[in-house]
C-alpha cells in the first residue's frame, strides 16, 4: 500500500497541449504530466518564472484516468498580421494597423478543444505537505489548458491509501451534476499490470517561460473489469463536504 494524493479535473471546455503551431492550436485526449504539474504549480501560487519553485514538484509521480475525454470542437479565428515591409519599429499595434492602411494580412487560425471532460488524477511519491489545502484554494484560478478552460467542479482533492496508480484513481471523487461513469483508459507514471503498454509522450516541461519540453515514458493501461453502478462517487461525498470550496 503507498499514498496517493487523488482530485478530479472536470472541464467544460479543456486544450491539452498538442504541437503548438501559428495557424493551429491542438489539443490531446488526456492532460499530460506538465499539465497537471503545471495546475498544481498554479494552485500553490508557484509563477511560471519561478524555475526553483517548479523544481520542487518533479518528484511528484503521476497518473491520470479516462472517464471522459469529451468530444472535439474546433473554434476558428482571424487573425490580422502586418508585413514587416509595411511599417518598421511602430510604437504600438494599433499604430501599425493604422500606418500599414491596407498592407495587412488575415489569415484563419484553428483552436481545437475537447468538450465536456473528467479526468481523475492520482499523484504520489513525494510530500504532500500543502498540498490538497492549495487545490481547495489556489492561489490562481485553476482551469484546463487555456485561460478560457476554467474548470466546471471543484477537483476534491484528498489522500487515500492504495495497492497502486489504478486503485487510487477510484477513489477520486466524480462531479455531482453527470452520471457517474467508470475509468476507461489510464496514463502513469508506474506500471499498473504487465499488460500495460509503453508510449511516451513529450510532457515533461525544461523550461516553461520558453515552453521547451522533452519526452517521458508512460503506461498504458486498459482496464478490463466491467462497468460497475458502486465504482466512484460524486464531488462532495466522498472525503467530505465541499461547501466552501473554489475551483
Amino acid at each position: 500500500m503507498a499514498d496517493y494524493l487523488v482530485f478530479t479535473l472536470c472541464a467544460t471546455l479543456a486544450a491539452m497541449g498538442d504541437l503548438a503551431g501559428h495557424e493551429r492550436r491542438g489539443t490531446l485526449t488526456w492532460p499530460g504530466r506538465s499539465a497537471v504539474l503545471g495546475l498544481v504549480a498554479a494552485a500553490l501560487g508557484i509563477r511560471r518564472e519561478d524555475q526553483a519553485g517548479l523544481t520542487r514538484l518533479d518528484a511528484l509521480r503521476v497518473a491520470v484516468g479516462v472517464i471522459d475525454d469529451g468530444t472535439p470542437l474546433r473554434d476558428y479565428h482571424t487573425v490580422q498580421t502586418i508585413p514587416s515591409a509595411a511599417i518598421r519599429q511602430p510604437d504600438s499595434r494599433p499604430a501599425a494597423m493604422a500606418a500599414a492602411g491596407r498592407n495587412i494580412n488575415s489569415v484563419i487560425t484553428l483552436r481545437d478543444y475537447r468538450v465536456g471532460v473528467v479526468y481523475p488524477v492520482a499523484l504520489w511519491g513525494a510530500s504532500f505537505d500543502g498540498l490538497a489545502e492549495a487545490l481547495r484554494r489556489p492561489v490562481f484560478t485553476l482551469y484546463l489548458g487555456r485561460k478560457s478552460c476554467p474548470l466546471s467542479a471543484p477537483p476534491h482533492p484528498h489522500e487515500v491509501e492504495a495497492a497502486n496508480p489504478m486503485a487510487a484513481l477510484k477513489q477520486a471523487g466524480q462531479p455531482p451534476f453527470r452520471p457517474a461513469g467508470r475509468i476507461r483508459f489510464v496514463a502513469s507514471d508506474e506500471r499498473i499490470t504487465p499488460e500495460d503498454v509503453i508510449d511516451s509522450r513529450n510532457d515533461v516541461a525544461l523550461d516553461r517561460g520558453g515552453w521547451h519540453f522533452t519526452s517521458r515514458q508512460v503506461y498504458i493501461h486498459r482496464p478490463v473489469e466491467p462497468p460497475a453502478a458502486s465504482e466512484g462517487g460524486s464531488l462532495g461525498v466522498a472525503g467530505g463536504d465541499l461547501e466552501g470550496d473554489t475551483a
